[in-house]
């Protein structure tokens, strides 16, 4: 039992934070309005015996609040950021807070508040270091007559008491393991209040306590391994992973295992590697993954070496206690002239020098370039489902594409028609039972919803359930589902990853879908079930099995931190900066280095880069990138606005001619994603005789422009996020 220590002292203010979650009916899964969430609330209750409370409550998203004071007076309402006084009589009352967004949507909560003038009396502290979160502290606090307390870490330099209610539980990060002498404070009503202190040793997390997330399935046909004991990728079972280099007194390496999952670990690592057991020729692969977790905040360095052109090597930027996940595209290292085709060995450095980390899932991998799913249908004929059944759904199987477009060329697709029943669905049974182990848990689906087709107010959705045939009519009772929100009146691709998606178990007490052998049927729905309300439905390419091909050569992707596929920016009569410290990080860009794109008044000022080969825009269609232009870096009168432009480099100078460029329109002073689909958006060919751009096969080259061409103003801009997608 511990001993308590008891210290009467003065004190003015109490304060008391409640926190909850928002509503259960939060619908953010449909767009993007929702109720206030994290609603909370701050009483400070002055510590004269008078009973005078303040409330100030807040919440994200929230403009005002309507408050049950629950002692019989009034409602107040106070707005976002105020606060309302009141006084309360010796006594238990009940405070109804409801949070009302900008939209109208509420969140409630409630909290019962005890307003006592005695001092806190049997107070108990129970103080733990954090099963998973390295050098973390949770300290939770109980005591008779008291509403909250405060807790003092002890860490020098930081005197700021953290605050929970009584019965809660309140964290703290140090920075350092070590010995500290933590002290608690309970407070009610009273002048008095109550402490107990204790001398308490924070540990630090210095291995991981999970594995790395397992590899995704792949054909042996497209991957490489050098190691991974989770995966089904097979590797050369000489390779050393631990090969003495003369490090010296600084070579401390071993084998660490979680459970039965094989992983390397690099103790004190100035620098380490691995010496395959034969050369790797990975001339066809597209990239190098691997997983590195540390306890601390240092860096390391990975470099593939070649036999004929030596070592390159690739900065991996860390975050403490988590595994980092890399999957560097090798054109980094051919750019910088390292041959794939005899890779020797591997070389991990320390940055700085000294550090520990563990690594996991070292493997060269490609995309597909013939996926084949384990079960599949295009409607076309082409497929092994063939027990496809409505249930309280029309079903047909062999229906017109009513809705082809460059988004889905197909035919024929399946027609889902549910014409108001309540439980309306399409569904098949598979020949045997899923294995979703080893990353075989992705299901994909195009699908086209006409918002024509549809009554009610039921959310825009689809859900994909897994069920057990074996049972029959009660198949429902072993379901799991992925529910996803879909747009209306265009093709999209969805995919439902009972590996990585959030799943819900009809029955809580099921596995994880990937430990289940028992599913074997497949069951769609629209716009959820038990209402009458109708909709129609076309979907088409229905697959099941690994990840299926996400994209495809040309690959154009920047964020701009070291690790994208784009290796060929240039700045044409503009400046041009692609490892910028991002000057405006916030909420809706929190990247710490960006693209400056500086227009100093040249005529024709742009930035650019080309590709290979060339695009496929019937493939994938879409640019995407964020983008901040300050109204202070402008000069002159041009319409505020940036161009994409696509042309074919192989007329050098006259690139221009072939050109095709989509506009729109941009906000000044805030990060903004813009998306240009030369399937969709209006394009301008600058030869006016020129084909659709989607029927062309010529273009390579990308030019971005702000604020117009053909004058002498002036523009900054940064970019961040660039991607071409389908």
């Amino acid at each position: 039992m511990k001993t308590l220590k008891y210290i009467f002292s003065l004190s003015l203010i109490l304060i008391v934070f409640i926190n909850c979650t928002e509503d259960d009916n939060d619908l953010s899964f449909i767009d993007n309005v929702v109720a206030p969430s994290n609603v909370t609330a701050l009483f400070q209750i002055t510590q004269d015996n008078t009973g005078l409370v303040t409330l100030t409550p807040n919440a994200e998203g929230a403009v005002s609040y309507n408050i049950t004071l629950g002692d019989g007076a009034a409602p107040i309402t106070v707005k976002q950021g105020a606060s309302a006084q009141h006084v309360y009589a010796e006594g238990n009352y009940t405070v109804n807070i409801e949070a009302i967004g900008i939209t109208g949507l509420k969140s409630t909560v409630s909290k019962d508040i005890t307003v006592s003038f005695k001092a806190p009396e049997n107070l108990v502290v129970t103080i733990e270091n954090d099963a998973a979160l390295s050098k973390q502290v949770n300290v939770t606090a109980t005591a008779d007559f008291a509403m909250f307390y405060e807790v003092y870490f002890g860490e020098a330099g930081n005197d700021t008491p953290v605050a929970g209610n009584i019965g809660e539980t309140v964290s703290y990060t140090y920075q350092e393991a070590g010995t500290y002498t933590i002290r608690i404070v309970a407070m009610g009503g009273a002048i008095e209040t109550t402490e107990y202190s204790q001398e308490f040793l924070v540990t630090a997390i210095l291995q991981p306590l999970a594995s790395a997330k397992a590899p995704p399935f792949r054909q042996t046909s497209d991957v490489i391994s050098v190691f991974s004991d989770k995966a089904n990728y097979e590797y050369n079972l000489s390779n050393d992973f631990f090969p003495y280099w003369d490090q010296g007194a600084n070579w401390n390496v071993g084998e660490f295992k979680i459970g039965n999952d094989k992983i390397l670990r690099y103790t004190g690592l100035t620098y380490q590697g691995i010496q395959l057991g034969a050369n790797i020729d990975a001339s066809g692969m597209e990239f190098l993954h691997l997983d590195v977790w540390t306890a601390n905040s240092n860096d390391a360095k990975i470099s593939p070496i070649s036999v004929s052109t030596g070592e390159k090597a690739f900065n991996l930027d860390l975050t403490a206690n988590q595994w980092t996940s890399f999957d560097i595209p090798l054109s980094y290292f051919t750019d910088l002239g390292l041959s794939m085709s005899d890779i020797a060995q591997f070389k991990f450095d320390g940055a700085p020098s000294g550090g520990t980390i563990f690594v996991d899932n070292i493997y060269f991998w490609k995309e597909p370039s013939n996926y084949v799913p384990l079960i599949f249908d295009d409607f076309e004929g082409n497929g092994n489902i063939t027990t496809w059944a409505g249930d309280g759904a029309g079903l047909n199987t062999t229906f017109a594409n009513p809705y082809v477009n460059a988004n889905n060329f197909s035919d024929t697709v399946l027609e889902y028609n549910d014409n108001g029943g309540q439980y309306a669905n399409v569904q098949f049974v598979a020949d045997s039972k899923f294995d979703l182990s080893g990353g075989k848990s992705v299901f994909t689906i195009k699908i086209y919803v006409p918002s024509s087709s549809i009554t009610g107010s039921q959310p825009n959705q689809v859900s994909l359930k897994l069920q057990n045939s074996g049972l029959g009519s009660n198949s429902w009772q072993t379901q799991t589902e992925i529910i996803k929100p879909i747009a209306l009146d265009t093709w999209q691709v969805l995919t439902f990853d009972f590996g990585s998606d959030p799943f819900i178990n009809l029955d809580v007490n099921s596995p994880n879908p990937v430990d289940r052998t028992d599913l074997d049927k497949v069951v769609i729905q629209v716009n959820s079930e038990n209402n009458t309300d109708k909709v129609k439905a076309y979907i088409d390419d229905f697959k099941y099995g690994t990840t299926p091909t996400a994209d495809a050569p040309p690959y154009a992707k920047d964020g701009f931190e070291g690790k994208g596929t784009i290796t060929t920016w240039a700045g044409d009569g503009a400046g041009l900066n692609t490892a910028f410290a991002n000057p405006f990080i916030g909420q809706k860009n929190t990247s710490p280095t960006v693209l400056e794109y500086k227009d100093d008044g040249g005529q024709y000022a742009n930035i650019q880069f080309t590709v290979t080969p060339k695009f496929d825009l019937k493939a994938k269609s879409k640019f995407t990138l964020k983008i901040y232009v300050p109204s202070s870096s402008i000069t002159g009168t041009q319409a505020n606005k940036i161009s994409l432009k696509l042309q074919n480099s192989g007329l050098g100078s006259n690139s221009w001619q072939t050109q095709t460029e989509i506009i729109k329109p941009i906000t000044l002073d805030t990060w903004q994603e813009i998306t240009f689909d030369f399937v969709n958006d209006t394009f301008i060919n600058l030869d006016g005789g020129s084909p659709d751009p989607v029927d062309r096969t010529d273009l390579d080259k990308v030019v971005i422009q702000v604020n117009g061409e053909n004058n002498n103003d002036k523009v900054i801009a940064y970019i961040d996020n660039f991607n071409y997608h389908n």
